[in-house]
């Protein structure tokens, strides 16, 4: 982790509280800091040569992101993911994305569906799989973002990042990636059909597999 953590400090040196919560969060979801550790606010402050204050604004930023939570004599811990709680994520998520596909389907242009095919071919040329979750949320947020909704499309976002960490695992270790890229093929199908109630269809069962894998990944 000391490695990673300094490479990435040195190309992101003296920056604003906003760059050390990228950083702290892609360390998270790439499970470079697993759930359960505990965030030694000197040390890190000390590592990006900035004030506890900042720091801490960097991680007040990933408690609202659910990513950290904050104890009592522990002070700030990466959070954990049990079973219930991946449930109760995909459960919400299913909602907002569901709703987000049908805003965003009648206003899909013929560059929001290219760019997102490029995505998915990124996606199935990818050997590493480390960066599979990053494309899958870049192929969803390509094909929502025509919703105009950005409040809807933050919480999408922040919903995703608390399960990224345990789907890069998954799709790296349960050989999920696969069909995974199928039901995203039949999803972009439908959208360049504008055809709402089956991409809904397509996105359900997508959301409901990725939920009960997991959820047993998990247990």
């Amino acid at each position: 982790m000391k490695n990673s953590l300094n490479n990435h400090i040195k190309t992101s040196y003296r920056t604003l509280p906003g760059m050390i919560t990228n950083i702290l969060r892609e360390a998270i979801l790439s499970g470079e800091l697993g759930g359960g550790v505990q965030l030694k606010q000197e040390e890190l402050a000390t590592k990006f040569s900035v004030s506890m204050s900042v720091l801490r604004e960097a991680l007040k930023s990933l408690e609202a992101e659910g990513l950290v939570s904050f104890y009592p004599n522990r002070g700030a811990v990466v959070s954990q993911l049990s079973a219930k709680e991946a449930q109760e994520i995909f459960d919400i998520r299913l909602f907002l994305e569901l709703g987000a596909l049908e805003l965003a389907v009648p206003n899909l242009a013929e560059a929001d569906l290219a760019a997102a095919g490029k995505i998915l071919k990124q996606a199935d040329e990818e050997g590493h799989s480390g960066r599979w979750g990053e494309l899958n949320w870049q192929f969803h947020e390509t094909l929502y973002q025509p919703a105009n909704r950005p409040k809807l499309l933050t919480l999408i976002h922040n919903m995703n990042n608390n399960v990224e960490r345990y789907m890069r695992l998954y799709l790296s270790t349960m050989n999920y990636q696969m069909k995974s890229q199928e039901e995203h093929h039949a999803l972009l199908d439908a959208c360049s059909q504008k055809d709402i109630m089956g991409a809904k269809q397509i996105l359900r069962k997508h959301m409901a597999d990725a939920s009960a894998n997991l959820i047993e990944y998990l247990s």
